[in-house]
C-alpha cells in the first residue's frame, strides 16, 4: 500500500468540517482536441469510470459529479477500490490494457510507471490550452507534483494534501511561558518559522514531563522518510546529484541535516521512534506535546471536540525554512486519463469542468483540499476549517520523495537506514553512507 494508501485508509474513519454557502457551478467550456493513446478514443460514450480508493474523498467525488451529468448528459460512476487493492488492481488494469477505468485518481509516485509504460495519456500539449485546464490559477508545485514526470505532464491536482504543524496556543500565550522564553533565548516566544527557531520552543516546553514536539520518526510505510525529507531539502541536501546519491544523500549537508532532525528526538516523548500520524495526533490530543506534526489529512481530529480538548486552543504553522529554503512534504493524489479508454473526449470534458474554479469550490464545500490559488485565497475557504489557511501557505513548498518506477525500493532504503539513525543503531553519516551506496545500486540497475 502507498504512503496516500495508509493515511486515507484512516483519515476515512475522521469527521470532515466542511464550507458551505458556495455558489453553484456555471456553463463548461472545452477546447484542444484529444492526442493520440494506446488505444480507444474518441467520445460519445455517456458513462464515465473514474478508479479511485474507497475512502470519504471518493464518495465526495461522486457526490460532486452529479452536477456534471446534469449539464452534459454523461454519467459518472467512482469505481472505489479498497486500499489494500488498489495499486494491485491498477496495475492489473494496465497490464491487461483494459478500458475498464476511463481516469484514474492515483499517487504521484506512480507516475513513473504510468508514464514509462504508457499507461497514462501524456497531457502537456492539452493543458497547455486555458480553454482545457487553467495552469495560472493552480499552484505550480502542485502541478509538477502531482502530475508531472521527465517534464511531461499526467495528472492534474485531485485530492491536494501536505504535512503541517499544529500548536498549543494557550501554552504559547501564557505570560509566564513568554517572560520565561524571553529570558532564556533573548526574543519573544512566537509561531517558529525557521527550524532553529522550532528547535528553541520545543526544547522550551520539554519539562515537568511534557514535551515540545511530536515528530515522524517511524520505520513504518513511509514515516521518519516524510518526516526528514523537509528538514533535508531545506539544509541544502539532495537525494542525487548529476545522476547519482553518492556525493548526495551523503554530502556534509545531508548529514547536517539528519543530525538535526535526530537531535530534535529528544524534546519528543519516550517512544518517539515509533511515531507517525496517529501516535502524533494521540500525543497532542493528551496535552503531552506544545507542538506536534501531521498531514492536513489527519487534522480534522484536531479540530474535534470530542477527540481533542484543546480544540480551540489549537493553532497551526507551515513546516519551518532552513538556511537553504523552506519545503513541505506532499501528500494527496491528482487525476489522470487512462490510455485505454474509450471515451477520451469525455473524459477530458470532465477534467475541463473539474477544473474550473466554481467546481473547486464545490469541491472544498465537499471536503476536499484544492490547489486552485483562488479558491484557496477566499475567505470562505479560510475560514472553513482552522487549518485552511496553513495549508494553503503550504501548498506552494510542496516537494515530493520520488516518482521514479524505482521508488519502492529508494523509499525502503530510507526507511531502513534513517530509522536505524533515529533509533541510535547507527550515526547518521554511516546511515547516509548506506542510502548513498543503495540508492545508485537501484539506480545503475537495469
Amino acid at each position: 500500500m502507498t504512503r496516500r494508501g495508509v493515511l486515507a485508509a484512516l483519515f476515512a474513519t475522521l469527521p470532515l468540517v466542511t464550507l458551505t454557502g458556495c455558489p453553484s457551478g456555471g456553463g463548461e467550456k472545452t477546447g484542444g482536441d484529444a492526442p493520440a493513446v494506446a488505444t480507444g478514443g474518441g467520445g460519445g460514450g455517456k458513462k464515465l469510470v473514474i478508479a479511485w480508493a474507497d475512502w470519504d474523498p471518493a464518495d465526495n467525488l461522486q457526490k460532486l459529479t452529479e452536477d456534471f451529468t446534469k449539464e452534459t448528459g454523461i454519467a459518472v460512476t467512482v469505481s472505489k477500490i479498497p486500499w489494500a487493492d488498489f495499486e494491485t488492481k491498477i496495475n492489473a488494469a494496465w497490464t491487461g490494457k483494459s478500458a475498464e477505468f476511463d481516469m484514474v485518481v492515483g499517487d504521484s509516485q506512480w507516475l513513473g510507471n504510468a508514464a514509462t509504460g504508457g499507461h497514462y495519456v501524456d497531457l502537456t500539449e492539452w493543458t497547455a490550452d486555458a480553454a482545457n485546464f487553467p495552469k495560472a490559477d493552480n499552484e505550480e508545485a502542485a502541478i509538477k507534483n502531482y502530475g508531472e514526470y521527465e517534464s511531461k505532464l499526467y495528472a492534474i491536482p485531485c485530492m491536494a494534501d501536505a504535512i503541517g504543524f499544529a500548536y498549543r496556543k494557550d501554552l504559547f500565550e501564557d505570560q509566564k511561558n513568554k517572560d520565561a522564553f524571553k529570558t532564556k533565548y533573548k526574543r519573544d516566544l512566537g509561531v517558529p518559522t525557521t527550524w532553529d527557531e522550532f528547535q528553541q520552543v520545543a526544547e522550551f516546553f520539554t519539562k515537568d514531563g511534557k514535551f515540545g514536539c511530536a515528530l515522524f520518526y517511524s520505520k513504518g510505510v513511509d514515516g521518519v522518510t516524510m518526516g526528514f525529507d523537509p528538514v533535508l531539502w531545506s539544509f541544502g541536501g539532495a537525494y542525487t546529484k548529476d545522476g547519482k546519491a553518492t556525493g548526495a544523500i551523503n554530502g556534509p549537508e545531508a548529514v547536517k541535516a539528519l543530525e538535526f532532525y535526530i537531535g530534535l528526538k529528544k524534546f519528543c516523548p519516550p517512544g518517539a521512534e515509533t511515531f507517525y500520524f496517529n501516535e502524533c495526533n494521540t500525543a497532542f490530543q493528551e496535552g503531552t506535546v506544545a507542538m506536534t506534526e501531521n498531514w492536513f489529512a489527519f487534522m480534522p481530529a484536531l479540530v474535534d471536540k470530542k477527540k481533542n480538548k484543546f480544540a480551540d486552543q489549537t493553532g497551526y504553522f507551515v513546516v519551518p525554512k532552513g538556511p537553504a529554503g523552506q519545503f513541505v512534504s506532499l501528500g494527496g493524489q491528482g487525476l489522470s486519463l487512462s490510455s485505454y479508454s474509450k471515451n477520451t473526449d469525455d473524459a477530458k470534458k470532465f477534467m475541463v469542468w473539474f477544473s474550473k474554479e466554481e467546481t473547486q469550490k464545490k469541491w472544498v464545500a465537499l471536503g476536499g483540499l484544492t490547489a486552485n490559488k483562488k479558491v484557496s485565497a477566499t475567505d470562505e475557504f479560510k475560514k472553513a476549517n482552522p487549518y485552511n489557511e496553513t495549508f494553503a501557505k503550504s501548498v506552494p513548498f510542496l516537494k515530493d520523495f520520488d516518482n521514479s518506477p524505482k521508488y519502492t525500493q529508494l523509499l525502503q532504503a530510507c526507511q531502513d537506514e534513517y530509522f536505524a539513525a533515529a533509533s541510535g543503531a547507527k550515526t547518521a553519516k554511516a546511515a547516509l553512507d548506506e542510502i548513498a551506496k543503495k540508492h545508485d545500486e537501484v539506480l545503475s540497475a537495469k
